[in-house]
């Protein structure tokens, strides 16, 4: 190989590491910060201040640690602070909104073995909370 090829591949190889990087840190800091409350709800359709108030109601707290939720102190499924920062739901799907509403709403359908109950919520109750969800860093 000639010099110049050497070079070009080097200065590709560059280009294709530093916009990787760039990527990744894109990535990082929108899922490291949370999102604010306006992009929660653009997101999910839903309102974070309803979603905060419906997982103390309906007893989001018996089962999960859950920042800015009095009482959400359980130890039975996972804590939900960082929650922006996951990458799956449940373990078992992408942690993108319609996912995250879905299973809020109905676990079973996307995992018939979870032991996390279906509450009844209707698709305006899922949408809040996951807004909520979506805001805690």
């Amino acid at each position: 190989m000639t010099r110049d090829r050497v070079a070009a591949w080097f200065i590709a190889a560059m280009v294709v590491v530093f916009a990787g990087v760039l990527t990744h840190l894109a990535i990082s800091e929108y899922r490291s910060s949370g999102v604010s409350q306006r992009q929660a709800a653009e997101m999910t359709g839903g309102d974070p201040r309803r979603g905060r108030a419906m997982a103390k109601d309906r007893g989001c707290g018996a089962c999960h640690r859950i920042p800015g939720v009095d009482d959400a102190r359980g130890l039975v499924g996972p804590p939900l602070d960082g929650f922006a920062d996951r990458v799956y739901v449940a373990g078992m799907v992408p942690n993108a909104p319609d996912y995250l509403i879905a299973w809020i709403r109905d676990p079973q359908q996307i995992n018939p073995r979870t032991a996390m109950p279906n509450v009844g919520l209707s698709a305006g109750e899922a949408q809040d909370i996951a807004a909520y969800l979506y805001t805690l860093k």
